[in-house]
């Protein structure tokens, strides 16, 4: 058998290439394999996007089991391509645009139904979809409809419907005249609606743009209230707990009152006596301070005490002490 080193090396090469190159298909595709990727990717039709974006949630019963990977146009309808792992999909499931937040973030929702397992290559038709009204899409149409109304002709035409109905009954003719001021109340203040329906497009725009804060933030906020309730409990039996304490504390003051009144008197009258010799108490403290350091130097080398006595014995008596105690 050949070593390594005697084989043609050219063979070799070609064949580490080709390993390379397929394994940057398999990472560039990886989203795409059946057992690491993202899961089994599908198709639904819808007549329109209504905001849905890709990387979106894809959801069964409000399980997310997918997300969003992309949304085309192909002739008079939208094509969404999205992955599923997981969860089993019928040959009769139906597809729906849905809200997720207020602030008009979108995801798919799937309805499996059906006997046999849905064919990827298949695309859910239309007839088995659904697409939401867009809130924020209706507001900007407004705006974009009242800029385009002229006011002044507007109130030109309410003047002219009074004064034709100005034979009216008084019913009609008053209801008439209020359109008539409405609508020149409108016209008055034209500029100042024109300003507040901009404002409202702005503010409707930086809450889209900010989506996903807001939206950490009302879940943080979950959170915080969540952690508040489930320490009710525990603040409750705290909070008990102290009022229980009190009213004890209470009971044992009212129950040996007799007898804690002479010991309160007596450690009042002790505290005024220290208070009055406070001086004296302090200098014998003083003056006692260099005994104690002198005691401690006696008895400082061990288990016995270490002293001079002087004048224990006269001079007098026989050899010992003969200069007596000043002697040098």
């Amino acid at each position: 058998m050949k070593s390594f080193q005697s084989r043609n090396p050219i063979p070799i090469a070609l064949v580490g290439i080709a390993v390379i190159v397929l394994g940057m298909i398999a990472a560039l595709n990886s989203e795409d394999l059946p057992l690491i990727g993202g899961g089994t990717t599908y198709t639904a039709h819808f007549s329109e996007a209504a905001g849905l974006q890709p990387d979106d949630e894809v959801r069964v019963a409000g399980v997310k089991v997918g997300e969003v990977r992309g949304v085309e146009l192909e002739g008079d309808k939208v094509a969404v391509s999205f992955q599923v792992k997981g969860a089993w999909l019928g040959d009769r499931t139906s597809a729906a645009i849905k809200l997720k937040t207020l602030l008009g973030q979108k995801y798919l929702a799937l309805d499996p139904m059906g006997q046999r397992e849905l064919d990827p290559g298949q695309p859910i038709p239309r007839e088995r979809t659904a697409a939401p009204y867009d809130v924020l899409e209706a507001f900007r149409g407004l705006s974009q409809t009242v800029d385009a109304i002229d006011t002044d002709q507007l109130a030109q035409s309410f003047d002219v419907l009074s004064q034709t109905f100005s034979g009216t009954p008084d019913d009609i003719r008053g209801a008439l005249t209020g359109l008539s001021r409405l609508s020149d109340t409108i016209a008055s203040r034209d500029a100042q609606l024109a300003e507040l329906l901009a404002n409202t497009r702005q503010v409707s725009q930086t809450l889209v743009d900010r989506d996903a804060e807001i939206e950490k933030l009302l879940a943080d906020g979950n959170q915080l209230l969540a952690e508040v309730s489930r320490r009710k409990a525990a603040i409750s039996a705290l909070l008990d707990g102290t009022q229980r304490l009190s009213t004890e504390l209470r009971g044992l003051v009212d129950d040996n009152q007799a007898q804690l009144d002479p010991v309160l008197a007596q450690l009042d009258q002790l505290t005024d006596m220290l208070h009055r010799n406070q001086e004296a108490l302090g200098e014998g403290i003083r003056r006692y301070a260099p005994f104690i350091r002198l005691f401690t130097n006696t008895i400082g080398n061990g288990r016995w005490f270490d002293n001079y006595i002087c004048g224990l014995l006269l001079p007098s008596v026989g050899p010992i002490n003969e200069e007596g105690c000043y002697a040098r």
